[in-house]
């Protein structure tokens, strides 16, 4: 590469000094060196301002809002204030692997799209131990909602297209920014969007070069328990996703947070009727679907680890070699 492609790097963040610095840090030292590093603080926050002035390093540029907006406004205000022709994603508590910028770079101005959208594997570090996902890489055309939800089991992660991974054009992310005020699924929005123009292209590199939290207390807001925006949110998208990628996503994200909140049959009966109105069921949705409102915790988290156990370890050794 000549060097002159030049990145932005867009964080946004709230109440997380210590991770957003390591964030920093990860992308000040790529390999490939970006243009410079945006943070977006959502709203007042005193002690991450001092813990990011903290850090020597030019490229480093802190905007602080005086209200919060959300996390998806932060990231295009961010977006909308880089100067370089590429915008890396990262999410506050993620961090790259030094690689990360140069290899997506590559692939990037390798494509013949107009809009090359560039992922790759992560690495899930969490209390239980680290796997590598996604377990199957997007492939080149395939339908975007049926690569992120159909599942073939209980276990999360077998398509995964995750914030911190995406490398795109600046140009790309004004004209379809962010839906802003959604709290929850917001990467899944996007991409749901963008996949369908022509002139964009999402391609997937097979290594782990992100490095993302999984599991852990206090994570994000996309771990809570609120069925109903979930439920509101695929609804809006339904146009967008296939009829059994819109099954998937109930059953998967819809039931089990709706039992988290201790909701009770009725809501359950009104989520598969969700199922059966707007979307379509096969084997595997129902299986899924009884399975995350009926089975104990437990009962799915054996048979998730016999499962995936094996497969994970062997990723996990394959990133550990390269």
């Amino acid at each position: 590469m000549s060097g002159q492609a030049l990145i932005s790097v867009v964080i946004a963040t709230r109440g997380r000094p210590e991770l957003v610095t390591r964030a920093v840090e990860s992308a000040v030292r790529q390999s490939y060196a970006p243009h410079e590093v945006i943070v977006v603080i959502d709203g007042p926050d005193p002690e991450t301002t001092r813990a990011l002035r903290s850090l020597e390093d030019k490229r480093l540029r802190v905007i602080g809002l005086d209200e919060n907006v959300g996390g998806s406004e932060a990231r295009n205000i961010g977006i909308r204030a880089a100067q370089g022709e590429w915008v890396a994603l990262l999410d506050d508590d993620d961090y790259w692997l030094p690689a990360k910028l140069k290899r997506q770079l590559e692939t990037a101005l390798g494509s013949q799209a107009r809009y090359p959208i560039v992922s790759s594997r992560l690495l899930a570090e969490g209390p239980d131990g680290d796997r590598i996902l996604p377990r199957r890489l997007y492939q080149a055309g395939e339908n975007i909602s049926d690569y992120i939800f159909c599942r073939r089991g209980f276990s999360y992660g077998e398509g995964m297209l995750q914030t911190s991974t995406l490398l795109a054009k600046r140009e790309l992310l004004l004209y379809v920014p962010f839906l802003k005020g959604l709290k929850r699924h917001q990467d899944w929005d996007w991409l749901l969007k963008v996949a369908g123009r022509p002139e964009a292209m999402i391609q997937m590199l097979p290594e782990a070069l992100t490095c993302m939290r999984v599991g852990t207390e206090g994570d994000s807001v996309s771990q809570a328990a609120d069925w109903k925006a979930s439920l509101a949110w695929v609804k809006t998208a339904r146009p967008l996703m296939s009829a059994r990628a819109y099954t998937f996503f109930v059953a998967t994200e819809c039931v089990p947070r709706a039992r988290k909140s201790r909701a009770g049959p009725g809501v359950q009966m009104l989520l598969f009727w969700e199922c059966l109105r707007n979307g379509r069921f096969g084997w595997r949705q129902l299986m899924l679907f009884l399975a995350f409102s009926m089975l104990p915790n437990g009962v799915r988290n054996r048979l998730r680890a016999w499962k995936t156990g094996a497969g994970s370890a062997r990723k996990l050794r394959e990133c550990k070699t390269t």
